[in-house]
């Protein structure tokens, strides 16, 4: 089987079911594991580098509201590998290629790939789309060992911070203007041990304001930016260090989104330790990655 990944968590997802040699295409975007910087690149950023957080989203805006995507298609190339599988999402428009797009092109193709869209949107989904993939691809086996592993990790989080009091929660997945992270994070934060205080399970993130943020009263803040590493989160939250000290919580940390929260692939188990460890550090000493304290 030929198939092209339009989505890092796809990208990911496929490689641990142990598709590595089926995988053909994938986006500029996909990174992990390294193996998958090797395949061919079908996708490229329309947006110019070196933006700013405000930038960034005044530019996302309005590709979106152009009805345009932030990434373009070489459908040359996608034409050139011959897939017959192509996996995508329609859930964030900011994360990849439209999906009427993908389905207008797949259909023009000479070799007739099957289309398949993944779009959770809780935890629970996540896992859901392991079965998936493992039906389009023939993984059966490698699919139920993958949820098996992650059920097991998630239950030793569950039961080490089980009776503790639960720290309140901030997970801010934009700094320029707020945004409140949903989908699974609202979940993880809860599994983790902590109350989140502004989002909501299964709800879409949310723009917000420092105001509502500070309402909120939270314990800890979590600055997870979508898309960006620890370091570069980390400089982010220090360039508003004057608004998240105006929010009062005892505690700043700036994780990797990009690898643990925003893509919902098999990672996001590695999300879920690691906030674990930053909200009980005495019931989980270990974890993937790391949380970069901010220092106001």
């Amino acid at each position: 089987m030929r198939i092209v990944s339009l989505v890092p968590h796809a990208t990911e997802l496929l490689f641990a079911l142990g598709l590595d040699d089926d995988v053909v295409g994938v986006t500029h975007e996909c990174d992990h594991p390294s193996q998958a910087c090797e395949r061919e690149h079908v996708t490229r950023d329309r947006l110019p580098a070196g933006l700013s957080a405000a930038e960034i989203d005044a530019a996302v805006r309005e590709h979106t509201e152009r009805g345009e995507s932030i990434y373009s298609l070489d459908v040359d190339t996608l034409r050139d590998l011959e897939p017959d599988l192509i996996v995508t999402q329609a859930l964030c428009s900011v994360c990849a290629v439209s999906h009427d797009d993908v389905t207008e092109i797949a259909g023009e193709l000479p070799s007739a790939p099957r289309v398949i869209s993944l779009d959770p949107t809780t935890y629970g989904e996540t896992l859901a789309d392991v079965r998936t993939i493992a039906q389009a691809t023939g993984t059966r086996d490698a699919a139920l060992d993958l949820i098996a592993r992650t059920a097991r990790r998630a239950d030793v989080v569950r039961l080490a911070v089980r009776g503790r009091p639960c720290p309140r929660v901030a997970a801010l997945e934009w700094l320029d203007p707020v945004f409140v992270a949903g989908h699974w994070t609202p979940q993880i934060i809860e599994m983790a041990g902590g109350e989140d205080v502004l989002g909501f399970a299964g709800e879409r993130s949310e723009q917000a304001t420092w105001e509502m943020v500070a309402a909120s009263r939270p314990d800890v803040v979590v600055a997870m930016p979508c898309g960006y590493d620890a370091p570069r989160a980390h400089a982010e939250a220090l360039m508003f260090a004057d608004r998240l000290r105006g929010v009062g919580a005892g505690q700043v940390v700036a994780v990797d989104a990009s690898a643990y929260f925003s893509r919902p692939g098999p990672r996001l188990v590695d999300g879920l330790e690691l906030l674990a460890h930053v909200l009980h550090p005495g019931r989980v000493p270990d974890a993937p990655g790391e949380a970069l304290a901010v220092e106001l």
